[in-house]
C-alpha cells in the first residue's frame, strides 16, 4: 500500500469510527478492526472470523492481521499510531537504550511485547506492540521509571531489538539452566579424548602381552552386556507391562488448566501449514491451549515461512537468539520462559497426536500424586509401509513404547524419555533447570534427573503418529545422535557414581547401567557377537579355544535363546499396535540392528571430536 493510498484512509479513520455504532462490551481493538474493515484496509469476512478467534485465544489481533498478510506491519502500525494518537518508533534505525532495557528485564519485555526505548527529558519512552494493554503495565512502569510515554512498534521489531542487545545473555541463560554438576557441558572433546586414549593404550598393551586374554576380555564384555539387557527384557515381560489406563470412574477435573506446547523447528520451511492442521485437531479449549513454534534466529528460511503463514490465533513464534551451541534442548530452555501454562508439552514438527491427547494428559495429572511430574505418550508412525527400513523402525518403536518402556516404569526404574509427546508439570521443570542444553539426547537425560530428584514418570495410553525416518543415511545420522547422547548421559551421571548410587538405590543404579552402558556396549561390540554365526560353517572361533566343549555349546544355545527372546519381544510389541504387519518381518531386524552398529561408531567418533554437534533430522519426505 503506497503513501498516497494511506492518506485517505488516515483521514477517514475518525469519521468511519464515528459512523460505526459502539457496543457496550466492545473493546478498543475490536473497534479499531471494525474501522479497518469499514475502510477496506482488511477483508471483511476473514477479518471478522479472525476477530472471533482473537476473543477466544491469547493471540493478539494485531499479530493475526500481520500473519494473514492483509496489510504489512509498517502500514498497520502507522494506522495504530494514528488511532491511538501516539508516535511510531523505528527501532531498526534508532535502537533502544540498553541500560533502560536492563532495568525492565528482557524476558518481561518479550512476554509483554514492550521495551523501554529512550529517555526524553524527565520521561521514559516505552514502545509497545499492544497499546490496548499498556494501561495494565503502567503501574509497574511508573514505579521503575517515573513518568512514561507510549509509542508503538511491531512485536517483531521489539523482539529483534531485544535479541540484538540481550541475545548473548539470553542464550547464555538457556545454555546453563541445569546445574553444572548435572550437566554434560564440561565434557569437552579434549576432556573426553584423554581417558579414551588411555583406555586404548591399556587395551593395546594387554593385546601385545596376551592377545588371547585381550580378545576373550572383549568377548566377555560383549556377552555380559547382551545377557544383562536380555535379562532386563525378560523382567519386563514378567511384569506383563502395558500402558497404564485410567480408573473406570476418574475424578472430574473441575477446572481445566492452561497447557503450553513447544515445537522446536529448524529448517522446516514447508511444514508449518501441515503442523497447524495436525495440531488443530487437538480437542482442547483454544483459550487454554498455546502452541509455541520455536525457531532459531539465524534460520531465516523457517522464520520467513512462518511469517507468511496464516497461523491460528493459539500458535505463536518464539525466536531463539544465537548461542555457542544450536540444539533442541537449548531452544526449549529459551522458549520455556515464554510458556504460561501449568502443564508444558513437547511435540516434534511432523507429529500427529490423537485428538483427545491433551485431555487425557490433564486427566491423568489430576488423578496421580504430585510425585508424578512427567507423562510420556506412545509414539508410532503414519508411514510404516513406505519401505523395509520404515517397517523395521515401526517394529522397533512398537516393542520400545508398547512393551519395554511400560515395563521399565512398572519395575520402578528410570524411564529414558522420548523426545516428543512429553508432558511436564511446569514448576518441576523450573526447579530442575529444564533440559541440559548440550546433551543431544536431552530427553533421556531429563528422565534420569527426574528420578535422581525423587520424581516419577508414567507412560500414558495415548498415541502420537510421526514420520518414520526411512532413508538409510539420515537414519544412521539420527541414530548416531541418539547413541552419542546415551554416551554423554552415562559419562555425565557417572562422574560421581557413589552419589548416583545413593540417589537411585541399588536396583535403579543397576538398571541404569544395563540400559545405558549395556546399549552402548552392544552397539560397539556387536561385530564380535556376529562372529559366532560362522561356527556352523566349520570355521574356528577364538572362544572355542578357551571354553570346554560343553561350556561352548551352552553359550551357543544361550545365544539362540537370546535371539528367540528378542524376536518374541518384538512380536509382542507389534501386536499391541493397530498395524497389520506380518510378524515374519521381525527376524529381519537382525540386519536392521547392524546399521545401529555403524551409527554407534559414528557416535563415538563425534563424541571425541564434536560432542555437542546436533545432526539434524529433516522431516516431511514421507508425509501423510
Amino acid at each position: 500500500m503506497s503513501v498516497t493510498q494511506l492518506r485517505p484512509i488516515q483521514q477517514v479513520l475518525p469519521d468511519q469510527l464515528a459512523s460505526i455504532p459502539a457496543k457496550p462490551a466492545e473493546s478498543v481493538v475490536e473497534r479499531f478492526v471494525l474501522t479497518l474493515i469499514a475502510t477496506g484496509v482488511i477483508p471483511s469476512k476473514p477479518a471478522m472470523a479472525a476477530l472471533a478467534q482473537h476473543c477466544e485465544s491469547d493471540r493478539h489481533m494485531f499479530d493475526i492481521i500481520q500473519s494473514s498478510q492483509w496489510v504489512n506491519a509498517k502500514t498497520l502500525y502507522h494506522l495504530i499510531a494514528r488511532y491511538w494518537s501516539v508516535r511510531q518508533a523505528d527501532l531498526a534505525h534508532a535502537p533502544p537504550d540498553a541500560r533502560l532495557l536492563a532495568r525492565l528485564g528482557p524476558l518481561d519485555c518479550l512476554r509483554d511485547g514492550l521495551i523501554a526505548w529512550r529517555q526524553v527529558g524527565d520521561a521514559t519512552v516505552i514502545a509497545t506492540a499492544y497499546p490496548d494493554r499498556f494501561a495494565q503495565h503502567l503501574p509497574r512502569l511508573q514505579r521503575e521509571f517515573g513518568k512514561v510515554l507510549m509509542v508503538v512498534a511491531p512485536f517483531q521489531a521489539i523482539q529483534g531489538a531485544i535479541l540484538s542487545i540481550c541475545g548473548p545473555a539470553l542464550a547464555h541463560r538457556s545454555e546453563n539452566r541445569v546445574a553444572a554438576a548435572e550437566s554434560c557441558r564440561s565434557l569437552q572433546a579434549k576432556t573426553l579424548q584423554r581417558p579414551a586414549i588411555a583406555l586404548g593404550l591399556a587395551g593395546a598393551c594387554l593385546f601385545a602381552l596376551s592377545p588371547t586374554a585381550a580378545i576373550c576380555a572383549l568377548y566377555a564384555i560383549a556377552l555380559i552386556a547382551m545377557f544383562a539387557f536380555s535379562l532386563l527384557k525378560l523382567s519386563v515381560l514378567c511384569t506383563r507391562a502395558r500402558p497404564r489406563k485410567g480408573p473406570e470412574n476418574p475424578p472430574i477435573v473441575a477446572r481445566l488448566p492452561k497447557v503450553s506446547i513447544m515445537v522446536a523447528l529448524y529448517r522446516e520451511a514447508d511444514i508449518a501449514a501441515r503442523l497447524a492442521a495436525r495440531l488443530g485437531k487437538l480437542d482442547y479449549p483454544r483459550e487454554l491451549l498455546e502452541i509455541l513454534l520455536v525457531v532459531e534466529a539465524e534460520d531465516q528460511m523457517t522464520r520467513r515461512a512462518l511469517a507468511h503463514s496464516d497461523l491460528p490465533g493459539w500458535m505463536r513464534v518464539v525466536v531463539v537468539p544465537d548461542g555457542t551451541v544450536k540444539t533442541k534442548p537449548r531452544a526449549l530452555n529459551y522458549a520455556l520462559d515464554h510458556c504460561s501454562g501449568a502443564i508444558v508439552g513437547i511435540y516434534d514438527a511432523e507429529d500427529m497426536p490423537e485428538p483427545d491427547q491433551i485431555r487425557k494428559v490433564v486427566q491423568r495429572f489430576h488423578e496421580v500424586g504430585p510425585e508424578v511430574v512427567c507423562l510420556q505418550g506412545l509414539l508410532d508412525f503414519y508411514n510404516p509401509h513406505t519401505n523395509w527400513l520404515a517397517r523395521c523402525f515401526t517394529m522397533e518403536y512398537a516393542s520400545w513404547f508398547r512393551a519395554f518402556l511400560p515395563g521399565i516404569e512398572r519395575l520402578g526404574l528410570a524411564v529414558p524419555l522420548g523426545g516428543t509427546t512429553l508432558f511436564f508439570r511446569r514448576k518441576v521443570l523450573d526447579e530442575l533447570g529444564a533440559w541440559d542444553a548440550q546433551n543431544v539426547t536431552e530427553d533421556a537425560d531429563l528422565g534420569l534427573r527426574l528420578v535422581r530428584h525423587g520424581y516419577r514418570t508414567e507412560l500414558i495410553d495415548t498415541v502420537t503418529f510421526e514420520e518414520a525416518n526411512c532413508r538409510a543415511l539420515p537414519w544412521v545420522k539420527q541414530r548416531s545422535r541418539w547413541n552419542k547422547g546415551y554416551m554423554m548421559t552415562w559419562i555425565s551421571h557417572m562422574r560421581d557414581p557413589i552419589a548416583l548410587w545413593r540417589q537411585l538405590g541399588p536396583r535403579r543404579f543397576l538398571g541404569f547401567q544395563t540400559l545405558f552402558l549395556g546399549s552402548i556396549l552392544q552397539g560397539l561390540l556387536a561385530p564380535l557377537l556376529w562372529t559366532f554365526w560362522v561356527i556352523p560353517f566349520g570355521l574356528w572361533h577364538p572362544v572355542s579355544a578357551v571354553l570346554p566343549h560343553t561350556g561352548f555349546v551352552a553359550l551357543y544355545l544361550a545365544m539362540f535363546a537370546v535371539q528367540a527372546l528378542t524376536i518374541g519381544f518384538d512380536i509382542i510389541g507389534l501386536r499391541r499396535t493397530a498395524h497389520r504387519m506380518n510378524p515374519l518381518w521381525v527376524p529381519t531386524l537382525a540386519v536392521y540392528h547392524m546399521m545401529a552398529t555403524l551409527s554407534a561408531y559414528k557416535a563415538l567418533w563425534e563424541l571425541l571430536t564434536r560432542p555437542f554437534y546436533w545432526d539434524k533430522t529433516s522431516h516431511g519426505h514421507f508425509d501423510t
